[in-house]
Formats: C-alpha cells, structure tokens, sequence
C-alpha cells in the first residue's frame, strides 16, 4: 500500500480541487444564435469564481459534424464554428487563468467522425496510408463479420460497398472506432495531445477511454488485453511532460483496475469515472431504461468499496451527474417539495467522502429533469430508443416514462440564469427547450438568497480548502443496513468528520453511530435550525467536526 501523504501542500493541486462540468451548447449564448459558445463562458467566469470551483471540464467542443452532439471529432485542433474560434478557446484559456481556473479539455480518442479526414482517406482505398487508422473487415453485404451491437442501437459494423469491406464502430455509424493497436494512430494523437498542452490546458477527460484496446474478433469491446499497455504509454508521451489532470470515462471499471488508472506514481491517470453505483436504479442485466427501485443498501455499500479499496493506492472521482445523466434532484432527490432539502443533502453525501468532486452545470441550483414530448429530443441515444422500442412493441405510455427519467436530454437543457426570456441563456429560441421552470430555479434569485441550493455548494467547497482532513480523511461506514441513513466519519490522526444523511422523505430518529463530543463544530447543515442530533428530518444532513 501506497504511503499516505497528510500535508496539503505536498499533493497534486487536483486533489484539492472541485471541478465543474460545462455543456457548451447549453451553457450561455452570446450571439443568440440560440446555441451556447466560448464567449458565453468567458462571460459567466466571474459566476464560477464566485461558486470557488477549481476547473472547468469542457464537454467537446472541437470541430464536428454534431452528430452525437460533438462526441463525433473532425478536427481535433480546431474549434467548431458554432462554438467559436481557435483564439476564443486560447481566450477562454487565459481569462480563466486570472479567476485561478483551469480548462479541462474533453477528449474523443476511442473514435473519430466519419467526416475526418484520416476517414475520408482510409475510405479511398485498402492501400490508402490512413486505411489501417481505422477496424476494418472483409464481407459481403448480407453477411457481416459478428453479430455485435452498437451502443446507440444496431449492428457495430457498417458496410462499404466501393471497399467490398465492414468498418467497425461502437456507438453511431458516423463514429468508426480508431485503430489503437496502429502505432501510427498513437503517434497522431500523442502529437495532438502535445499541441493541447501548449496552449496551456490543465488537463483532459478522456471519453470512454477504457474501450480503446478493443477486439471485435472476440467480442472484446472494453478492458482490452493491451488496454494499461496503451494508456500507459499514453502518459508517458504526454501528461507526464506537464502538471495536469486526467480522468478517463472507464464504464467497466472496478476498484482492482481503477488501481492501475489512478496509480499515484503517475503511470496512467489522475482518476477514472466509474459508474457502478449509476446502474442502482435499473433492472439487473437490463438496460438503462429498464427502471428499478433505488437500491440505497447497495449505494452505500458501492461508496463505502470505493473509499475504502482506493485509500492510498488510488483516487476516486466524487459525481452524481454529467452530460450522459438525468439530474439527481429528481433521479434520487426529491424534486417537488424537498427538491432544496434533498439538492443539498445529496451534495452533503457527495463532498464529505475523499476523491475530487464533480458538479455538473446547474447542479448547484438544483436544476431538474424534463418532460418533453418526443419531437423535442435532440439526443440520438434517445431518438433510437423511442423508435426501436416502439417496433418491439413496447407501449409509448411506457417509453416515454423511462425517457423522462433516464434521457441524456435531461442534462442538456439550458442553463437558468434568470426569470427573464429564454431563461438568460440567450435572446432567441435555443437549440432545446428551456426546462419551463426557470421561472422559479435559476441562478439570479439564488444568488439573492443566502439560502440557496448555491451558497451550499460554495460552503461545501470552502469546507474542503480549509479543512485538510476532507482530502486525507479515511473513510468508516456505520448503519450500514439501515433503510433510509447514510452515516460515515473520516479520520486524520486526532480529527474527525462526522457525515449523516437522511436520503428519503421521513422523519427519524437514530442511535448516532460515535459520540459527539460537546465541543464539536457543526460544519455545515441543511436545515437553520439545529435539533437533537439524534432526530434527522427529511433529507436531512449535517457534518460534524471534532477532536478525539
């Protein structure tokens, strides 16, 4: 086991820091031309700064067609004109300097647009250059070479008449997976990534990077055999030559392998997303829409493996949302009558544990799902869904319920900023409807309320610069079978965090796990008042702090 280091100032930056995810298109227009850009972020910095966060995590924005909402690159070193141009993005790099922010670039390495032109030219012919950039097999039209699917629905491979060949590709068809095992490719992307540097990013989000050492020969589409091989040298190449931060989106990852990803020597990187305790809430074996119960055992039991398998050998990102995500408020919240209580409760259970906390835009105000009808979606993922489960015969009542509570588009919508039209967010009609509650949530009244669901996150994050034992703390679950508490303390030699959170709609009363000593700080709370310690109200949370 790695040796635990207890002096702040000794740790990576990144482990002090909260980052903070921006949705590019539905953050702030500011040419209203309905769709957000990288002036409306250089505008809200100051909005940023005042929250405390660290980091912007910027989902793509580099030159696409948009087909998966610029997942699908064409350019890795341009920016796509809806968004702005190369010198917005540099501008956006250094203006964020100046409020103490770094820019987090989000990167496509697992698959290219079918519109870039290592494409257009490995379409040309079999003996093009570019051809081996991409997974290629020969067939014929009525026959392909396996039987395996797309993640956004169909078969993985896609047939090419001029080449008499199938190219492979895991998500849509305008996505072909590239060919990592092509040393070729490596050295493109590495060059790439050396050029991002340069212009003075603070580091990367890798997508679905765990599926890059595939082998649709086998089936095989994440945790390849040359996986750690490949992101090793990855490193090696490149983030080991600046001081950044890393974290790869890595779906099937587990806290032995997440070992390897966060490896505090450096070799690979900074954290992983894992997502096991995201798949709670749907059926065993079924996909995301086939919906089940939340299983709040299992949450705590999933959180408790993590904090505990990972202490100092590892390191955990800390998220309940992201772009890919319903909002929590409503997933696991609640968001009618406690939707405040509950926002800030479920921000108490996330920021108290050790890692680096995400916050996904309008987290922090407590902003909520949607309820579109199904011509109002943009998402693909969820386009696909709708029709493909309408031909299997499943009701559109049905449907339309497991897209409300699961589609990407939850998370997409725009940004509230304000009461006025549009939501702030822009002067024209934006690219997706606003969420028809802006009226009531969003960032100029928040603002204007101590309050807040806003001021509590910026609390939460104040805790975690001053408090060193939030980053060093180990983590101790307690009621671990209780139905509806979630308690656990952190510990740094003679410190104590004391966690506690009521995660449904019920009063009650608990025999607290430890004692609290008279002299203790209570940290932060999520209701003014302050009652017997023992009796937690709905969604209820507080954090203690204390000597041994």
């Amino acid at each position: 086991m790695q040796t635990i280091i207890t002096k702040a100032s000794s740790l990576p930056w990144w482990k002090n820091s909260v980052i903070y995810q921006i949705y590019p298109r539905s953050f702030q227009d500011s040419n209203n031309d309905g769709i957000g850009d990288l002036q409306g972020i250089i505008q809200r910095l100051p909005y940023l700064e005042k929250l405390g966060i660290d980091a912007i995590w910027l989902s793509p924005v580099c030159r696409s067609p948009q087909d998966d909402n610029g997942y699908d690159i064409s350019d890795y070193q341009d920016i796509d004109p809806m968004f702005g141009t190369l010198e917005d993005m540099d501008k956006l790099i250094q203006t964020a300097k100046k409020y103490n922010i770094r820019i987090i670039v989000d990167l496509v390495l697992n698959h290219s647009s079918d519109e870039h032109r290592w494409f257009l030219e490995a379409k040309k012919s079999k003996t093009n250059p570019y051809h081996d950039y991409y997974i290629w097999k020969d067939g014929t039209p009525d026959e392909k070479p396996n039987d395996m699917l797309a993640a956004f629905g169909g078969s993985a491979w896609e047939w090419v008449p001029e080449l008499q060949q199938y190219y492979f590709h895991q998500f849509s068809v305008k996505q072909p997976d590239l060919n990592w095992e092509n040393p070729k490719v490596r050295r493109e992307i590495y060059d790439m990534i050396l050029w991002w540097m340069d212009r003075g990013v603070g580091g990367f989000r890798l997508d679905v990077i765990d599926q890059i050492a595939k082998e649709p020969d086998q089936g095989i589409t994440s945790n390849g055999p040359h996986l750690h091989e490949f992101i090793q040298e990855l490193s090696r190449e490149t983030f080991q030559k600046g001081d950044l931060i890393t974290v790869g989106e890595a779906w099937g990852a587990n806290t032995e392998n997440a070992k390897l990803y966060s490896n505090p020597d450096g070799s690979e990187f900074s954290m992983v997303f894992q997502f096991e305790h995201i798949g709670l809430d749907q059926q065993e074996g079924k996909e995301k829409w086939d919906l089940a119960p939340l299983d709040f055992i299992k949450l705590k039991n999933v959180f408790h493996k993590w904090q505990t398998q990972l202490y100092g050998c590892g390191w955990n990102s800390l998220f309940w949302d992201n772009h890919d995500l319903p909002r929590i408020v409503s997933r696991w919240g609640n968001d009618s009558e406690y939707r405040v209580e509950s926002a800030k409760m479920l921000a108490t259970l996330l920021h108290g544990m050790q890692g680096t906390p995400y916050i996904y835009q309008g987290e922090e105000l407590g902003m909520t799902n949607v309820c579109y009808d199904i011509q109002d979606y943009r998402d693909i993922e969820t386009i696909n869904l709708y029709h493909e489960r309408l031909e299997k015969g499943y009701k559109e009542e049905e449907i339309m319920h497991s897209i409300h509570v699961k589609s990407r588009d939850n998370a997409r919508t725009p940004m509230q900023w304000s009461a006025n039209d549009y939501a702030g967010f822009s002067t024209t009609e934006p690219w997706i409807s606003i969420n028809p509650n802006y009226v009531q949530i969003n960032a100029e009244s928040q603002l204007q309320d101590p309050d807040s669901i806003f001021y509590y996150y910026q609390k939460l994050i104040q805790l975690r610069k001053k408090y060193s034992i939030f980053i060093n703390g180990q983590f101790h679950l307690y009621l671990d079978e209780d139905p509806d508490i979630m308690a656990y303390t952190r510990t740094l030699e003679d410190e104590v965090l004391l966690v506690i959170c009521n995660f449904h709609n019920i009063t009650r009363t608990i025999d607290l796990p430890i004692s609290i000593p008279t002299d203790h700080q209570l940290l932060i709370s999520n209701y003014s008042d302050s009652i017997d310690a023992s009796t937690l109200r709905p969604y209820e949370a507080r954090i203690y702090y204390f000597k041994k």
